[in-house]
């Protein structure tokens, strides 16, 4: 009996996996056509902190856009930040691209990512905004890609970051979790009309957004795209993806930071969707091929069972990596095998932790209450730079992208 049930489970979890594989491989990449005007100016607003390995890569990628009229807006919180003169060196180096530099935040939320991009929000010169993380590598065609996305019944358009670049073991396994794991479930999700905001690029029409509480209304939670997600279901709009969704380059990684960025999400996740984040133990392959070896009597057909569910997964992952250009090593069932087994710990430890750590700050996650609102507390002083030396706010806490 025992033996049915697990047979039971495997199967089960290995049909809603190569369906997902199906409905991913069926749209991401498909090419779209909105109704909008590709050629409509955007405005394109990056919250940026710190340098790291990629940093000019990704911001002098935002010069480079084949897109008639935009502007580029980036916001930095202290005029000390080492991130500044790189900034400035690249607007200088492309003065045919309107481009400003803002200093300073504005503390209306516990998310210092919007509290760094309101500024820039309120300075955005074109309804169209886009508000793009600086690990972004932005494609020439990035506007239009967003854009094509947009429908009639589009509140927010958005993209699924995809790990590019990997350098050593454990940032394959980070580019298996963002890529054929995380990115094909949320394009499953959006197939199925559940689409979930992602806060790497969001595409904005400002007037709507103003109309349902503007940008600080997305202080509304911890992290702005699950906020960004219930306002735009509550006004009984859609979130939208990306045809294909845009790179991040990932460099080198280590196991304790690919562990504390996705107990991060995962503890967000849990707290702002528990009913969506609960199923995810079954997102792996490792339940399924743990029920196939007693399903299948143990022994040597235990293990071939085990085999063979291991290759329907992970030989599904393959191919849709391969059919989208995405990264592949000869480490791949290797690294399959570690991602699924820090996804397990990381499910787990998910329900238990109440803090986690940003860029070296502790800051707990608390469920909010069903109708409260973010608190706005009072605006500091407006310092806003292009050119000259700049105010800031001061005091704040470093952080980057999430």
């Amino acid at each position: 009996m025992t033996g049915s049930w697990l047979a039971a489970l495997c199967l089960t979890l290995t049909a809603i996996n190569l369906i997902s594989l199906a409905i991913g491989l069926w749209r991401i990449g498909r090419a779209r056509r909105g109704g909008r005007d590709a050629a409509a100016p955007v405005s394109i607003v990056r919250p940026l902190c710190g340098l790291e390995r990629f940093s000019e890569e990704t911001l002098a990628s935002g010069f480079r856009l084949a897109h008639p009229c935009y502007e580029l807006i980036f916001c930095v919180a202290r005029a000390s930040d080492p991130i500044v003169p790189l900034v400035r060196r690249l607007m200088a180096a492309h003065p045919a691209i309107p481009a400003r530099l803002i200093l300073g935040e504005e503390r209306v939320s516990e998310n210092p990512k919007l509290n760094n991009c309101v500024r820039g929000w309120e300075a955005a010169r074109h309804e169209w905004v886009i508000l793009a993380d600086s690990n972004v590598l932005m494609p020439a065609d990035y506007v239009q890609r967003l854009v094509a996305a947009w429908r009639p019944d589009t509140g927010l358009v958005c993209s699924t970051p995809v790990g590019a670049a990997p350098l050593g073991f454990w940032a394959e396994v980070e580019c298996a979790f963002l890529n054929t794991l995380q990115a094909r479930w949320q394009y499953v999700g959006e197939s199925l009309g559940l689409g979930f905001a992602q806060g790497k690029s969001m595409l904005w029409h400002k007037p709507f957004l103003e109309a349902h509480g503007g940008i600080r209304a997305l202080g509304a939670e911890i992290a702005e795209d699950a906020a960004a997600t219930k306002l735009v279901r509550a006004a009984g709009r859609r979130v939208h993806l990306v045809g294909a969704p845009f790179p991040q380059p990932l460099g080198r990684r280590r196991a304790a930071e690919v562990w504390a960025r996705q107990l991060r999400w995962a503890r967000l996740r849990r707290v702002t969707f528990p009913l969506f984040f609960a199923p995810e133990i079954g997102i792996g392959a490792l339940v399924p091929m743990a029920c196939a070896a007693p399903a299948a009597g143990g022994g040597l057909a235990g293990l071939l069972a085990v085999l063979a569910t291991g290759a329907l997964w992970y030989g599904g992952e393959w191919i849709l990596a391969a059919r989208n250009g995405w990264h592949r090593s000869w480490r791949w069932p290797a690294v399959c095998l570690a991602r699924d087994a820090m996804q397990l710990g990381v499910w787990l430890a998910a329900w238990v932790a109440r803090d986690v750590v940003w860029r070296g700050n502790a800051m707990v996650v608390r469920a909010k209450p069903a109708g409260a609102s973010a608190p706005v507390p009072p605006r500091p002083e407006r310092g806003i730079d292009t050119t000259g030396p700049a105010r800031h706010s001061g005091g704040v806490p470093a952080w980057r992208n999430w």
